[in-house]
């Protein structure tokens, strides 16, 4: 098999000092996006062998999506410093996205333009969603995590039509537990300041289990750093998020098992079994 190099090409396209002196962009998603180019590789239909740049252009648009995501909308004067990593961030988004436009178009893939065109506006529609429950301030923890899965998996289900009908389950079952995985380990990131912390899982899981009085303190005001560890800590968010991901890595193992040691999934978990040791390492310590 031709070896997988998605996110060396991608640097290409994202490795620019005035980004990385200014601000941060997201991690790319490397086990999705290792995954799609895995099955079109495998069982793609009809791709005259563009496997790696569908899996690049997929990526540069899910970067893009992220980093637009990522921006940070706190009102107020915050200084010149976040002034220009939010214009950094809008300017490397649509530039990520405009690469996923150009790259395709110069092959001629016009098809394939209009099936992430089509994925992008399905992610923005659920998007609106998402916030709209979140603006009514009544969110599950769970159904908050379901929703951010489907999101983050969207765009990579849009290339199920393309592979062989024989696939197309086992494909949707290892994408939403890969993507559960992925999104796990950046809820785990989130939940080290209340900052970032703020409308992610740990932020509806202290909801749901709080006091009347901590619900108070979460919704009223910024909780600082102190509080928002205790609160933490308490409520067990982040060992609940520790055990769901070893339960997702568990579940992509059991359907990985009959695979030899050579097929092209080896090692696609590790990071997520790195992730699982540091982040046991950091629960047990608070």
């Amino acid at each position: 098999m031709k070896s997988y190099r998605v996110p060396e090409l991608a640097e290409k396209y994202m490795n620019y000092d005035m980004i990385k002196n200014h601000t941060d962009l997201p991690e790319f998603p490397d086990a999705r996006v290792h995954l799609l180019y895995i099955f079109l590789k495998d069982s793609g239909r009809n791709i005259s062998g563009h496997e790696e740049l569908y899996a690049l252009v997929t990526s540069l648009v899910q970067v893009g999506l992220d980093t637009h995501e990522s921006i940070d909308v706190t009102e107020g004067n915050q200084g010149e410093a976040l002034m220009r990593s939010r214009q950094l961030k809008v300017l490397a988004g649509d530039y990520f996205s405009s690469r996923f436009y150009q790259l395709l178009a110069l092959k001629g893939e016009i098809a394939v333009i209009s099936l992430l065109s089509k994925a992008v506006s399905d992610v923005n529609v659920m998007k609106m969603n998402l916030y709209g429950k979140m603006k009514e301030a009544l969110l599950p923890s769970e159904d908050y995590l379901s929703l951010t899965v489907q999101l983050n998996m969207q765009l990579f289900l849009s290339f199920t039509p393309l592979l062989e009908e024989s696939v197309q389950e086992t494909w949707e079952k290892l994408l939403r537990e890969i993507t559960e995985c992925e999104t796990l380990v950046q809820e785990m990131e989130r939940c080290a300041t209340p900052e970032f912390g703020r409308w992610g899982y740990a932020y509806w899981h202290l909801i749901e289990a709080g006091s009347d009085e901590e619900r108070k303190m979460l919704v009223g005001k910024r909780t600082d750093m102190k509080d928002w560890k205790k609160l933490i800590l308490k409520h067990k968010a982040s060992e609940k998020l520790l055990d769901k991901l070893r339960e997702s890595v568990s579940a992509i193992q059991q359907q990985l098992a009959s695979r030899v040691e050579e097929s092209p999934y080896a090692g696609i978990l590790d990071p997520f079994l790195k992730r699982l040791s540091t982040f046991r390492s950091v629960v047990s310590e608070g």
